[in-house]
């Protein structure tokens, strides 16, 4: 071969590496994406991408399983089985959303994280590939749906799909949206499953913008019981006209108190008179603050399928009493031996319950007790409701040792659309009343109880430590700095959580 010969053929060459190392970029290295899969992935996935990780059993909803090819969110139509790689894309790095969870990047609601941070793009396109490799997804055939032809969530809008919701929504979302409606449901893995609660959208895995809603009206949630709305052989198939509409009246659902936030000091109201014994125009006075559960997995009987995760407290209190409002949404109110609540269980239907837990006595703040239940050297009360009506004061110094408390507690509960809500009344402590003029805030837990999914005696879901603070008209200056703390404390958690994902993952 001539030198030329060698110049043109070393060229060619370089052209056809390019040309192929840029063909395998644009649609993912399925040999790269296998080995940043098992560096990352599958410790939840499985090795084989079957959704049986070693850590699948402890997290609610499970992993995917990759080997069937069946993915949830997705743009693309409902008769088409592939996502679109910017699906895969937004489920590998989460589905940007304005109610996200402060400090959470990845799916809403579920253990999968964000990994934008941790694998860069070209990485991700190679996962993309292996993940259609293990099921053995073409590219779709059908392009996204199209979004662009929006309605205006105007008042018209919604009032339509106010209508239409309650014709064909409300069966499994509830006559308010909360996910309360009477049908029981299961995926097609056999698992249980509630239907989403709309006034929660920080909840929705995939977005909650009457766009992203509009998605899954159109698309529907494959592997689930939510259809698509846009299918024509459905009997309950809506116009795109109507299904914006829907989109549209699902967003305004949202009930933005329920949202927990950064801060954890209930704002006590003092008020002359009586406390009300029930939820009336007398709580308007107070806010409500929101926290978020998380299911008892410490000792005992532990919940991996929780079905409740925040709940909204608000307190008001005069010279010698406090109320607590503790409110929640809850899919069923359970009943043991009612057939209905059975047919909607899981299993055996226990009491639903609630209780607030204080420290016995005050101490410095970095000296609260434990709050599952306290120790023997610091010891917890705890105010527990039930819904058969009976109430109890408790005295606890760890889950093993547990008497009758020293209070004397009023409950009243009363459940109504998807959503408890129980009063609390209790004498107002003398070390409670002389902290607040020194600006000291009291600590307090929650825990609830939801009976029709299992939960009983340590099998529930709770809080941690928060606190309330009585305002004896002596302003807003110890508020101030209670919420400076706070954040300054969830600032400092978010970034040891960042820093630690990424040493982890290095």
């Amino acid at each position: 071969m001539t030198y030329r010969g060698w110049i043109i053929g070393g060229a060619f060459s370089l052209v056809t590496s390019i040309l192929l190392s840029a063909t395998a970029l644009a649609f993912g290295d399925v040999g790269r994406g296998k080995a940043v899969y098992e560096k990352h992935c599958q410790y939840c996935h499985g090795r084989d991408g079957a959704g049986d990780g070693p850590a699948a059993g402890f997290l609610n909803p499970p992993p995917r399983d990759f080997t069937l090819g069946t993915y949830k969110w997705k743009t693309t139509p409902f008769d088409e089985m592939t996502p679109s790689d910017d699906d895969f894309v937004r489920m590998i790095n989460g589905w940007a959303s304005h109610n996200a969870v402060p400090g959470w990047d990845g799916l809403n609601d579920t253990s999968m994280p964000g990994w934008s941070d941790v694998i860069g793009d070209n990485d991700i396109k190679a996962v993309i590939a292996y993940l259609k490799n293990l099921s053995g997804l073409e590219a779709p055939v059908k392009p996204p749906i199209d979004m662009k032809a929006k309605v205006a969530p105007s008042k018209e809008s919604i009032e339509r799909g106010k209508k239409i919701f309650a014709d064909v929504c409300s069966e499994c979302h509830g006559d308010e949206g909360r996910g309360d409606g009477r049908k029981k449901l299961k995926d097609d893995w056999g698992a249980r499953t509630w239907p989403r609660d709309l006034t929660k959208p920080w909840t929705f895995r995939a977005g909650s913008a009457p766009v992203d809603i509009y998605a899954r009206v159109t698309v529907g949630i494959p592997g689930t019981q939510m259809p698509s709305f846009a299918d024509p052989q459905s009997k309950k198939a809506l116009s795109d006209e109507a299904r914006w509409d829907v989109a549209n009246y699902a967003a305004s659902l949202v009930a933005p108190y329920k949202k927990p936030g950064e801060g954890t000091v209930i704002k006590a109201v003092k008020v002359e008179g009586a406390l009300p014994d029930a939820p009336g125009a007398q709580w308007n006075r107070a806010a409500f603050e929101s926290f978020y559960l998380a299911p008892q997995m410490i000792e005992g009987e532990r919940l991996f399928t929780p079905t409740l995760n925040s709940v909204s407290v608000k307190a008001l209190f005069n010279d010698t009493e406090i109320a607590f409002l503790v409110e929640w949404d809850d899919p069923t109110e359970s009943v043991p031996g009612d057939e209905s609540v059975m047919a909607l269980s899981a299993g055996e239907v226990f009491l639903d319950k609630a209780a607030i837990e204080f420290p016995a006595s005050l101490g410095r703040a970095d000296e609260r007790p434990y709050f599952g239940m306290g120790s023997d050297a610091r010891p917890v009360d705890i105010w527990l409701w039930q819904n058969d009506g009976a109430v109890r004061s408790i005295r606890a110094r760890g889950t093993a040792s547990v008497e009758d408390g020293p209070d004397k507690v009023r409950a009243k509960g009363a459940y109504e659309k998807g959503a408890w809500r129980v009063v609390f009344k209790g004498a107002l402590k003398r070390e409670w009343k002389d902290g607040a003029s020194e600006g000291i805030f009291v600590p307090v837990a929650f825990g609830l109880w939801d009976g029709s999914n299992g939960d009983k005696g340590a099998k529930h879901t709770m809080t941690g430590w928060n606190y309330f603070a009585l305002n004896e008209g002596g302003g807003v200056s110890p508020y101030i700095w209670a919420i400076g703390a706070v954040v300054v404390v969830f600032i400092l958690e978010l970034l040891w959580f960042r820093g630690a994902r990424r040493g982890r993952d290095r």
